[in-house]
């Protein structure tokens, strides 16, 4: 992934349209769509207000995975929950499952009860209080906003972008 590519990356996960980056950086939007393509670069002195806009490291922006951090979006910048996708990582005895259920079908889930047999393998999804994670949601809350080790070493990690 291009720094590019992992500046939009970021931008989009976190609710930011580019004019507010652009604002908060005293930058043009211009300037941001091109950093965003991969025509430019950031000048190295925005880095840590950029790593800061995106709730990750200077060290992320420029080598890593980005940190996924639990972050609230002002309500002028967050998208509609409806936009959004709830993202179910389990890991059981070597498998691994990967679920990414839009939130508007989390929503009709949850309101029916539906999630009552969420089960994979060892993992009773169930017991996930799945109203509270959509009441974050409507907060302005995205992020890794579950990650839970089970007894015998099985994982369940639940982030909203």
């Amino acid at each position: 992934m291009t720094i590019g590519q992992k500046l939009a990356d970021m931008r989009r996960r976190a609710g930011l349209t580019q004019d507010y980056v652009s604002e908060h950086l005293g930058v043009t939007p211009q300037a941001v769509s091109k950093w965003e393509n991969d025509v430019s670069c950031p000048d190295i002195t925005l880095l840590p207000e950029i790593a800061k806009i995106y709730h990750t490291t200077v060290d992320d922006l420029l080598n890593g995975e980005a940190t996924k951090e639990v972050a609230v979006i002002d309500e002028t910048v967050r998208k509609d929950p409806s936009e959004m996708v709830l993202h179910i990582h389990v890991e059981d005895h070597g498998d691994k499952v990967k679920i990414n259920l839009p939130l508007a079908l989390v929503v009709l889930m949850s309101e029916n009860d539906s999630m009552g047999s969420f089960n994979i393998g060892n993992i009773d999804l169930k017991k996930i209080d799945f109203k509270s994670i959509l009441s974050m949601v409507h907060s302005g809350v995205i992020g890794k906003l579950v990650e839970i080790e089970s007894a015998d070493g099985g994982t369940v990690i639940i982030e909203v972008e």
